[in-house]
């Protein structure tokens, strides 16, 4: 059976996309945007995929609240972000950007939070240093995607994988093995009122509200 697409700004997205454990399921979309001189300039649509059951069991705290009550409770996301469960982000670039520069807002983000958590330490910072090479070689054209895979295991910490794929070129990947960071990227785009995109918290909330009402 085909997945259905789901159109965010114009660029498609799988309803359900399957890594190698199981199927995930597209909970929530969005965009980044800047407003410069009156006109809003988007840069990439996001699409976050999650097994809606197995979030929903870490979520049930929250059950009865609307969308609009959980995309202002920035505990909610906090449990989210902190849920052991699969979490798969989908970036797809709008406005062409340099990696570099992508990279560098990525660093800016993820390491003001940690030394404002006093967690960023000399671990950390190897750690986004090496993100940050990994980007900096990348030329970010419209349709390139970039994917954050989060598995999680009893077994291991927190990991993650980041890879880049342009013009359907053989993607190149990189592993991200420190806890900290990882959580942090989390954060930065599922960080509740303070994520990267509200477009994308507004949709998760209300998509979780939903499943969290059935």
């Amino acid at each position: 059976m085909a997945t259905e697409l789901v159109m965010v700004d114009g660029i498609p997205f799988a309803s359900q996309l399957t890594t190698e454990n199981h199927p995930l399921s597209l909970l929530g979309h969005g965009i980044t945007d800047i407003e410069i001189h009156f006109l809003q300039i988007k840069f990439t649509a996001i699409g976050v995929y999650l097994d809606p059951e197995q979030v929903v069991q870490h979520l049930q705290k929250w059950k009865g609240k609307t969308g609009k009550e959980l995309a202002e409770d920035d505990d909610f996301f906090e449990a989210l972000v902190s849920a052991p469960v699969e979490k798969l982000l989908r970036v797809v670039v709008i406005k062409e950007i340099k990696g570099s520069q992508y990279g560098v807002q990525l660093e800016s983000a993820v390491r003001d939070r940690l030394a404002a958590d006093d967690k960023y330490e000399e671990e950390e910072e190897e750690a986004l240093e090496k993100v940050v090479e990994f980007f900096q070689s990348k030329y970010m054209k419209k349709d390139s995607v970039i994917s954050f895979h989060f598995t999680t295991s009893p077994s291991i910490a927190a990991a993650a994988e980041i890879s880049f794929t342009s013009e359907g070129k053989e993607e190149s990947k990189i592993k991200v093995e420190n806890g900290n960071v990882v959580e942090t990227i989390k954060k930065w785009y599922l960080g509740g009122t303070r994520g990267v995109s509200q477009t994308l918290i507004s949709s998760l909330a209300n998509t979780l509200s939903a499943h969290l009402s059935k």
